[in-house]
Protein backbone atom coordinates (compact mmCIF):
# COMPACT_ATOMS: atom_id res chain seq x y z
CA UNK A 1 0.00 0.00 0.00
CA UNK A 2 1.34 3.42 -1.02
CA UNK A 3 1.78 5.98 1.72
CA UNK A 4 0.59 9.51 0.21
CA UNK A 5 2.07 12.62 1.62
CA UNK A 6 0.08 15.06 3.69
CA UNK A 7 1.52 17.81 1.32
CA UNK A 8 -0.17 18.36 -1.88
CA UNK A 9 1.94 19.78 -4.77
CA UNK A 10 0.17 22.80 -6.40
CA UNK A 11 -0.91 22.12 -9.93
CA UNK A 12 -0.47 24.01 -13.09
CA UNK A 13 -4.71 23.67 -13.38
CA UNK A 14 -4.43 24.90 -10.08
CA UNK A 15 -1.86 27.93 -11.02
CA UNK A 16 -4.26 28.06 -13.99
CA UNK A 17 -7.07 29.20 -11.59
CA UNK A 18 -5.71 32.10 -10.26
CA UNK A 19 -6.25 34.31 -13.50
CA UNK A 20 -7.80 37.32 -11.75
CA UNK A 21 -7.14 36.06 -8.53
CA UNK A 22 -4.95 36.33 -6.14
CA UNK A 23 -1.14 37.17 -7.32
CA UNK A 24 1.07 34.03 -8.16
CA UNK A 25 4.43 34.00 -6.52
CA UNK A 26 7.33 32.57 -8.17
CA UNK A 27 10.97 32.60 -7.68
CA UNK A 28 13.57 30.38 -9.32
CA UNK A 29 16.01 27.85 -7.55
CA UNK A 30 18.72 25.03 -8.39
CA UNK A 31 19.64 23.47 -5.26
CA UNK A 32 17.73 21.50 -2.51
CA UNK A 33 18.72 23.69 0.00
CA UNK A 34 17.82 26.69 -1.76
CA UNK A 35 14.23 25.34 -3.02
CA UNK A 36 13.79 24.12 0.64
CA UNK A 37 13.34 27.70 1.85
CA UNK A 38 11.64 28.90 -1.30
CA UNK A 39 9.15 26.36 -1.08
CA UNK A 40 7.85 27.87 2.13
CA UNK A 41 6.76 30.53 0.72
CA UNK A 42 6.27 30.38 -3.08
CA UNK A 43 3.25 28.85 -5.35
CA UNK A 44 6.06 27.90 -8.18
CA UNK A 45 9.62 26.84 -7.97
CA UNK A 46 11.23 27.74 -11.52
CA UNK A 47 14.39 25.95 -12.39
CA UNK A 48 15.13 28.46 -14.66
CA UNK A 49 18.24 28.36 -17.43
CA UNK A 50 19.57 31.24 -16.09
CA UNK A 51 21.29 28.55 -14.06
CA UNK A 52 24.34 28.71 -16.52
CA UNK A 53 24.74 32.63 -15.92
CA UNK A 54 24.30 32.24 -11.85
CA UNK A 55 25.97 28.48 -11.62
CA UNK A 56 28.11 28.31 -14.00
CA UNK A 57 29.33 31.45 -15.39
CA UNK A 58 27.60 31.83 -18.84
CA UNK A 59 27.67 34.95 -20.45
CA UNK A 60 23.75 33.69 -21.87
CA UNK A 61 21.81 30.87 -21.44
CA UNK A 62 22.63 29.63 -24.57
CA UNK A 63 25.28 26.91 -23.82
CA UNK A 64 23.08 25.06 -20.98
CA UNK A 65 21.89 21.86 -21.56
CA UNK A 66 19.07 19.40 -21.12
CA UNK A 67 21.29 17.27 -18.64
CA UNK A 68 21.91 20.45 -16.78
CA UNK A 69 18.33 21.38 -16.25
CA UNK A 70 17.24 18.05 -15.57
CA UNK A 71 20.06 17.06 -13.08
CA UNK A 72 18.88 20.47 -11.09
CA UNK A 73 15.24 19.40 -11.59
CA UNK A 74 15.47 16.64 -9.41
CA UNK A 75 17.80 18.75 -6.82
CA UNK A 76 14.95 21.13 -6.66
CA UNK A 77 12.31 18.21 -6.30
CA UNK A 78 14.19 16.84 -3.47
CA UNK A 79 14.34 20.10 -1.49
CA UNK A 80 10.49 20.75 -2.17
CA UNK A 81 7.20 19.82 -0.98
CA UNK A 82 3.81 22.34 -1.59
CA UNK A 83 5.77 24.41 -4.76
CA UNK A 84 4.98 23.76 -8.58
CA UNK A 85 8.39 23.04 -10.23
CA UNK A 86 8.61 24.03 -13.33
CA UNK A 87 11.44 23.23 -15.55
CA UNK A 88 12.85 25.36 -18.14
CA UNK A 89 13.34 23.91 -21.68
CA UNK A 90 17.03 24.64 -23.00
CA UNK A 91 18.20 26.23 -26.18
CA UNK A 92 17.81 23.67 -28.74
CA UNK A 93 16.05 21.25 -27.02
CA UNK A 94 12.85 22.25 -28.64
CA UNK A 95 12.78 24.12 -31.49
CA UNK A 96 13.94 21.56 -34.26
CA UNK A 97 10.26 20.42 -34.23
CA UNK A 98 7.11 18.88 -32.29
CA UNK A 99 8.43 15.62 -32.00
CA UNK A 100 11.84 16.83 -30.30
CA UNK A 101 9.94 19.09 -28.08
CA UNK A 102 7.94 16.13 -27.03
CA UNK A 103 10.97 13.85 -26.12
CA UNK A 104 12.83 16.56 -24.61
CA UNK A 105 9.64 17.63 -22.36
CA UNK A 106 9.25 13.98 -21.22
CA UNK A 107 12.83 13.39 -20.40
CA UNK A 108 12.08 16.29 -18.20
CA UNK A 109 9.49 15.26 -16.23
CA UNK A 110 10.26 11.57 -16.42
CA UNK A 111 13.50 12.12 -14.82
CA UNK A 112 12.54 15.01 -12.40
CA UNK A 113 8.88 14.38 -11.73
CA UNK A 114 8.16 17.92 -12.26
CA UNK A 115 4.64 19.61 -13.01
CA UNK A 116 5.58 21.38 -15.58
CA UNK A 117 8.01 22.44 -18.55
CA UNK A 118 8.86 26.39 -19.74
CA UNK A 119 9.33 27.21 -22.91
CA UNK A 120 10.33 30.64 -24.99
CA UNK A 121 8.81 32.07 -28.30
CA UNK A 122 5.46 33.04 -29.32
CA UNK A 123 3.82 32.65 -32.61
CA UNK A 124 6.21 30.31 -34.16
CA UNK A 125 5.99 28.04 -30.62
CA UNK A 126 2.58 27.66 -30.79
CA UNK A 127 1.97 24.52 -32.47
CA UNK A 128 4.84 23.08 -29.96
CA UNK A 129 2.70 23.89 -27.37
CA UNK A 130 -0.67 22.34 -28.70
CA UNK A 131 1.45 19.29 -29.23
CA UNK A 132 2.42 18.88 -25.97
CA UNK A 133 -0.42 20.24 -23.86
CA UNK A 134 -2.51 17.43 -25.97
CA UNK A 135 0.30 15.21 -24.63
CA UNK A 136 -0.61 15.37 -21.12
CA UNK A 137 2.75 18.08 -20.61
CA UNK A 138 1.47 21.47 -19.15
CA UNK A 139 3.65 24.05 -20.65
CA UNK A 140 4.11 27.63 -19.65
CA UNK A 141 4.92 30.05 -21.68
CA UNK A 142 7.66 33.07 -22.16
CA UNK A 143 7.09 36.28 -24.25
CA UNK A 144 8.59 39.98 -24.40
CA UNK A 145 12.59 39.25 -23.61
CA UNK A 146 13.67 36.05 -24.46
CA UNK A 147 16.99 35.44 -23.47
CA UNK A 148 17.60 32.30 -25.22
CA UNK A 149 17.64 34.33 -28.74
CA UNK A 150 20.01 36.82 -27.39
CA UNK A 151 22.16 36.09 -30.26
CA UNK A 152 19.08 37.51 -32.81
CA UNK A 153 17.88 40.21 -30.53
CA UNK A 154 21.81 41.83 -29.79
CA UNK A 155 20.91 42.47 -26.42
CA UNK A 156 19.04 42.70 -23.24
CA UNK A 157 16.72 45.58 -23.98
CA UNK A 158 13.41 46.08 -22.95
CA UNK A 159 10.96 45.36 -25.18
CA UNK A 160 7.54 47.29 -26.28
CA UNK A 161 8.37 50.61 -25.07
CA UNK A 162 6.67 52.45 -28.31
CA UNK A 163 3.29 51.28 -29.09
CA UNK A 164 4.06 50.66 -32.89
CA UNK A 165 6.10 47.75 -31.13
CA UNK A 166 3.34 46.54 -29.04
CA UNK A 167 1.76 44.18 -31.91
CA UNK A 168 4.12 41.20 -32.24
CA UNK A 169 4.31 40.78 -28.57
CA UNK A 170 0.49 40.84 -28.06
CA UNK A 171 0.03 38.28 -30.79
CA UNK A 172 2.88 35.66 -29.59
CA UNK A 173 1.14 35.63 -25.41
CA UNK A 174 -2.30 35.51 -27.67
CA UNK A 175 -1.22 32.61 -30.14
CA UNK A 176 0.56 30.52 -26.86
CA UNK A 177 -2.24 30.80 -24.31
CA UNK A 178 -4.77 29.84 -27.26
CA UNK A 179 -2.49 26.98 -27.51
CA UNK A 180 -3.19 25.41 -24.15
CA UNK A 181 -0.27 27.09 -21.99
CA UNK A 182 -1.39 27.63 -18.48
CA UNK A 183 0.39 30.78 -17.72
CA UNK A 184 3.10 33.02 -19.61
CA UNK A 185 6.42 34.81 -17.98
CA UNK A 186 6.36 38.15 -19.54
CA UNK A 187 9.85 39.53 -19.38
CA UNK A 188 10.66 43.19 -19.51
CA UNK A 189 7.53 45.01 -21.25
CA UNK A 190 6.64 48.09 -20.43
CA UNK A 191 3.85 48.59 -17.76
CA UNK A 192 0.93 49.17 -20.47
CA UNK A 193 1.75 46.56 -22.76
CA UNK A 194 1.68 44.20 -19.50
CA UNK A 195 -1.27 45.64 -18.65
CA UNK A 196 -2.96 45.28 -21.82
CA UNK A 197 -1.34 41.61 -22.61
CA UNK A 198 -3.00 40.93 -19.07
CA UNK A 199 -6.50 41.90 -19.36
CA UNK A 200 -6.54 40.17 -23.09
CA UNK A 201 -5.63 36.59 -22.42
CA UNK A 202 -7.47 33.59 -20.34
CA UNK A 203 -4.20 32.83 -18.61
CA UNK A 204 -2.17 34.17 -15.73
CA UNK A 205 0.66 36.39 -16.75
CA UNK A 206 3.64 36.36 -14.39
CA UNK A 207 6.14 39.33 -14.99
CA UNK A 208 9.95 39.39 -14.56
CA UNK A 209 10.64 43.34 -15.14
CA UNK A 210 6.81 43.81 -16.39
CA UNK A 211 5.73 45.73 -13.53
CA UNK A 212 2.70 45.17 -11.09
CA UNK A 213 0.26 44.41 -13.92
CA UNK A 214 0.84 40.72 -14.11
CA UNK A 215 -1.09 38.18 -12.46
CA UNK A 216 1.98 36.89 -10.67
CA UNK A 217 5.96 38.19 -10.14
CA UNK A 218 9.03 35.70 -10.74
CA UNK A 219 12.74 36.44 -10.06
CA UNK A 220 16.20 35.19 -10.23
CA UNK A 221 16.67 34.20 -6.17
CA UNK A 222 20.97 35.07 -6.49
CA UNK A 223 19.63 38.55 -8.43
CA UNK A 224 16.95 39.65 -5.51
CA UNK A 225 19.09 37.92 -2.68
CA UNK A 226 22.21 40.29 -3.68
CA UNK A 227 24.50 37.52 -5.22
CA UNK A 228 24.38 37.87 -8.75
CA UNK A 229 27.67 40.57 -9.35
CA UNK A 230 25.18 41.96 -12.66
CA UNK A 231 21.82 41.79 -11.70
CA UNK A 232 19.06 43.34 -14.09
CA UNK A 233 18.04 47.28 -13.44
CA UNK A 234 14.29 46.05 -12.69
CA UNK A 235 15.56 43.74 -9.72
CA UNK A 236 14.72 44.58 -5.83
CA UNK A 237 17.34 43.61 -3.79
CA UNK A 238 15.53 42.13 -0.58
CA UNK A 239 18.95 40.96 0.53
CA UNK A 240 23.14 41.51 -0.12
CA UNK A 241 24.04 38.53 1.07
CA UNK A 242 27.27 39.05 -0.94
CA UNK A 243 29.14 40.98 0.91
CA UNK A 244 28.08 38.74 4.36
CA UNK A 245 29.45 35.24 2.83
CA UNK A 246 32.69 37.29 1.47
CA UNK A 247 32.95 38.60 5.00
CA UNK A 248 32.25 35.14 6.56
CA UNK A 249 34.80 33.68 4.36
CA UNK A 250 37.63 36.01 5.33
CA UNK A 251 36.96 35.42 9.02
CA UNK A 252 37.53 31.51 8.29
CA UNK A 253 40.37 32.34 6.51
CA UNK A 254 42.35 34.76 8.62
CA UNK A 255 41.67 32.01 11.63
CA UNK A 256 42.93 28.95 9.54
CA UNK A 257 46.07 30.77 8.59
CA UNK A 258 46.43 32.33 12.05
CA UNK A 259 45.91 29.14 13.70
CA UNK A 260 42.87 30.26 15.69
CA UNK A 261 40.38 28.13 13.73
CA UNK A 262 37.91 27.33 16.78
CA UNK A 263 36.81 23.43 16.48
CA UNK A 264 35.21 21.04 19.10
CA UNK A 265 38.93 19.35 19.69
CA UNK A 266 36.93 17.34 22.13
CA UNK A 267 35.53 15.05 19.58
CA UNK A 268 39.05 13.92 18.15
CA UNK A 269 39.75 12.76 21.90
CA UNK A 270 39.83 9.10 22.15
CA UNK A 271 37.08 7.52 24.25
CA UNK A 272 38.28 5.70 27.42
CA UNK A 273 37.55 2.23 28.62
Amino acid sequence: MSVQSAVKRKTAPELRARKNGEPIVMLTSYHAHTAALVDKHCDAILVGDSLGNVMHGFETTVPVTLDMMILQGRAVMRGSRQALVVVDMPFGSYEGSREQAFASAVRIMKETLCGAVKLEGGVRMAETVAFLSERGIPVMGHVGLTPQSINTLGSFRAQGREEASWAPIEADAKAIAEAGAFSIVVEAVAEPLARKITQSIAVPTIGIGASAACDGQVLVLEDMLGLSPRAPKFVRRYGNLGPMIEEAIAGYARDVKSRAFPGPEHVYEMKKT
